[in-house]
């Protein structure tokens, strides 16, 4: 199973529940447990809210997402001046700055570049757990494809 789609939005805050509801009723809809989404859809709800609260640009972002069987993969892009000096990790009771330290806890990979034009991306990796019926479900299908 593969499934890959994109979201291009505009940099408003109501954009970020369009996204989880999309994201999230994509990998309950294959049966991906609901720890892993639960995990995912807090990670690029940080995400989101970088790129509306700081992205220094006016246009849309754009959000990729690929789904295997194994992980999942987001991209969230924006099209703002690039990246800005790296700041020294925010205090703990901070009210702003702790969105990466979410994202890094959540996920099992983040990365934040400059974009191939400008602006910045961050790519966020988790591995995919299934729901038992999933898992059930997914197993049967192998298994009439190999009789078959």
């Amino acid at each position: 199973m593969d499934m890959k789609f994109s979201l291009a939005l505009p940099r408003e805050a109501l954009s970020i529940p369009v996204v989880r509801r999309v994201v999230g009723d994509s990998l309950r809809g294959l049966g991906v447990a609901d720890d892993v989404v639960d995990d995912i859809l807090l990670a690029l709800s940080e995400a989101c809210t970088n790129v509306v609260q700081h992205a220094r640009t006016s246009g849309d972002y754009e959000v990729t997402a690929r789904i295997d069987d194994e992980s999942c993969r987001i991209a969230v892009m924006d099209w703002g001046r690039g990246l800005r000096h790296a700041r020294p990790e925010p205090d703990e009771l901070a009210e702003s700055g702790r969105g990466i330290r979410i994202m890094r806890a959540l996920m099992d990979e983040l990365d934040i570049s400059a974009g191939t034009d400008s602006g910045t991306v961050v790519h966020l990796r988790k591995r995919l757990t299934w729901r038992d019926e999933a898992l059930i479900r997914r197993l049967e299908h192998r298994l009439m494809h190999s009789a078959g």
